[in-house]
């Protein structure tokens, strides 16, 4: 099984560590340098421990080498405690930065911020800047109440503002974020009635 083998291999590299540690560390200091090793442990729910390992553990190993960490995975509870073993911050960050986003779940009805990403004829690719990497489109017709003619007349690359979650459309199954729905929506211009001429006679 690609996920317990990848469980194992996590597994044996925590051990290393932790050898390697107590090598350095003969006995506990008082404060921790910048650059000791570190061990942080984060829970996160199980479902998404598959997505975290990655296909045949890609996804774990890719963030391992780009941060010079060491990821453990167990499963406990049908909770992930993850633990991250390395001696830089940023490498560290890096990672938790990275469960983060795999995690991040948008809530029905809440507001958050997002980011131009890239630009469309009909919208925006927007991430959300606490969640970077996970993308949604902001569609033409939910940018504005008046109606937008070009997208960049009203938002464009790099912008950052607040969208409200709409959920899933039920038609095409796509997650759904409005900015218009934050915005006070004009009062609706009335048109004068007209008055007809009472038939004489």
């Amino acid at each position: 099984d690609i996920m317990e083998q990848a469980l194992g291999q996590a597994r044996d590299g925590r051990l290393h560590i932790l050898g390697k540690i107590t090598e350095t560390i003969a006995t506990p200091r008082a404060e921790v340098k910048p650059k000791a090793p570190k061990i942080i442990t984060r829970t996160i729910p199980g479902a998404f421990i598959g997505a975290l390992i990655g296909p045949g553990g890609k996804v774990i190993q890719e963030l391992q080498k780009a941060t010079g960490t060491t990821i453990v995975i167990n499963e406990v509870d049908e909770q992930g405690v993850v633990e991250i073993l390395g001696t830089s911050p940023e490498g560290i960050a890096t990672v938790l930065a990275k469960i983060d986003s795999i995690i991040f779940k948008p809530v029905m009805g809440e507001a958050y911020e997002v980011k131009v990403i890239k630009m469309l004829d009909f919208g925006a690719v927007v991430e959300y800047t606490q969640a970077p990497g996970n993308e949604v489109l902001l569609h033409v017709s939910e940018l504005a109440w008046e109606r937008t003619e070009n997208v960049t007349d009203v938002v464009n690359m790099g912008d950052v503002f607040m969208v409200k979650y709409l959920g899933v459309d039920p038609k095409t199954r796509k997650e759904k974020v409005s900015r218009k729905a934050l915005l006070p929506r004009p009062p609706r211009e009335e048109k004068p009635i007209e008055k007809k001429d009472k038939p004489q006679g």
